[in-house]
């Protein structure tokens, strides 16, 4: 089947060469030139996949990526950045961006990302459908299907990064995890030089799931090599 893409980008010739190329793995391609358009766009249709520039009239896409994650529906987000922007393509990722890639590119480079993004959504649909659909430890309870998680039977509010995050961790309780690793594994590309992105989201995801956050006794730190979640007792 067609996968269905929204591409939010500004620049005419470049979103138009984008959805062009698109065909050539399969997918079609709506383009909205502002961020309002693309969260009008976004409201009216389902999408399988967001590419999304962070400079845009209107509405940037910083804020566009926030509004995005709002929703409980979870959607791949590819952000467009320019190589100076450092700290906006950080800010993306913290946002919920599952990638990011700076102008200017080669499309097959952005195809194969894109190509990347939907093996690992895939991937992640089947193993909830072959394993249990729900994790539970100690007074934490995960639904994998509903993407939700709850403590002490208070429903908690994380970002689609911060779950998977969460869900990657308690399904290997015990395993040490490397910052690299966890941006392989979760994130899908080894961004260089950004391990404290997964700083970053252990510090937030902490600050909603942990009773003491300075003490935690879910995501537990391994000094000198990375984290892992705790073992049931």
């Amino acid at each position: 089947m067609k996968k269905n893409i929204l591409i939010v980008e500004d620049n005419v010739d470049l979103a138009s060469l984008i959805q062009l190329h698109l065909g050539d793995i399969n997918c079609t391609a709506d383009i909205a030139h502002d961020g309002a358009e693309g969260l009008k766009k976004y409201r009216a249709k389902q999408y399988d996949l967001i590419i999304l520039d962070i400079m845009l009239p209107i509405m940037d896409g910083i804020t566009l990526c926030r509004k995005f994650r709002e929703d409980k529906h979870y959607i791949p987000i590819i952000m467009l950045t320019s190589k100076s922007s450092e700290i906006d393509r950080v800010v993306g990722l913290e946002m919920g961006a599952d990638d990011y890639i700076t102008k200017p590119f080669s499309i097959p480079e952005l195809l194969a990302r894109i190509k990347a993004r939907f093996r690992s959504t895939e991937a992640l649909s089947q193993g909830s459908q072959q394993e249990t659909q729900e994790i539970t430890t100690g007074d934490m309870s995960i639904n994998l299907q509903k993407r939700q998680v709850s403590i002490d039977q208070e429903q908690i509010t994380l970002t689609a990064k911060e779950f998977d995050l969460l869900v990657h961790f308690a399904k290997s309780p015990g395993k040490v995890f490397t910052r690299t690793q966890l941006l392989d594994q979760v994130w899908g590309y080894q961004f260089e030089g950004y391990e404290h992105t997964v700083n970053t989201h252990i510090n937030r995801l902490r600050l909603k799931i942990e009773k003491e956050p300075a003490k935690p006794a879910y995501i537990l730190t391994v000094w000198g090599v990375g984290y892992k979640f705790t073992e049931p007792t």
